[in-house]
């Protein structure tokens, strides 16, 4: 059983006035996607800003409704498993933004910040919940008197360590990361990716990782599905894909963007 599988998934969003359209066009962002995520595995969506990457994953966790298509998660209908209410929803997918800072409350310490996946999701009482955040925030390397503190008081990287942490706390089977390292520094990132990399194999958990960055996506995934124009024209290995490309758009992809080391952990490792 797949962890998320699309088929022929089409988003068509209403346009306004165009000059040479006239008013009321429409603009199809997503174009009869079929994919699938296999459980425990890294599967990158790369394209350009505007393929539809980040539509895609909208989708999938609900932000944005599906124009047609059909989607699974876990082996459930995405609408039907959605109907059964946030908390089993939650429980099964969570999501990671592109901005860290901006996607935490400003006016919350991160223990209020963490609380209510652990209340809701969970059930867990006070004492449980207070535990399981120290855990998390060992998790994903972050001291503990970091609860007490506010979001504007940590970096970049630090906050998307907790906005991290706050998708873990549901214990998810599938985290969608959209552009999760793309506001970091290069340093940043690679301890970012190290960090992802090593939650997956401790918790299981399979990720829909969204990214511009053919280096990143490179460095972390398992497989890569291209995405041009709302389209997905090629999906491979990330080692067959990198060294084989087939589609000419994939192709001119890899010859503008710098490379990292061969595929394998020792590629973030060395700097």
């Amino acid at each position: 059983m797949d962890a998320i599988s699309v088929t022929n998934l089409t988003k068509t969003f209403a346009g306004g006035w165009s000059l040479f359209r006239g008013r009321g066009h429409e603009v199809r962002a997503v174009r009869d996607v079929t994919l699938a995520l296999r459980p425990g595995e890294t599967l990158a969506v790369v394209g350009e800003s505007g393929s539809g990457k980040s539509t895609l994953a909208r989708m999938m966790v609900g932000l944005e409704k599906p124009t047609s298509g059909d989607m699974r998660i876990a082996g459930k209908d995405a609408a039907a498993l959605r109907a059964e209410g946030p908390r089993a929803f939650g429980r099964v997918i969570q999501y990671v933004f592109q901005d860290p800072v901006s996607s935490l409350n400003p006016r919350k310490t991160i223990d209020a910040i963490l609380d209510p996946p652990l209340r809701l999701l969970k059930g867990y009482d006070k004492v449980r919940r207070r535990a399981r955040m120290k855990e998390l925030m060992d998790a994903v390397q972050m001291p503990a008197n970091t609860l007490e503190r506010y979001p504007h008081e940590f970096s970049g990287g630090q906050a998307q360590r907790i906005a991290i942490a706050r998708a873990l706390a549901a214990e998810p089977r599938i985290i969608v990361l959209d552009e999760p390292v793309s506001a970091l520094d290069v340093s940043v990132q690679a301890q970012t990716l190290l960090l992802l990399e090593d939650l997956r194999a401790e918790f299981k958990m399979s990720y829909l990782f969204i990214s511009h960055d053919l280096a990143v996506v490179e460095s972390i995934s398992d497989r890569v599905a291209v995405m041009y124009s709302g389209e997905i024209v090629e999906t491979a290995s990330a080692e067959q894909l990198f060294r084989t490309p087939r589609h000419e758009y994939t192709k001119r992809l890899l010859s503008s963007a710098p490379r990292l080391k061969p595929p394998g952990r020792g590629r973030l490792e060395g700097g």
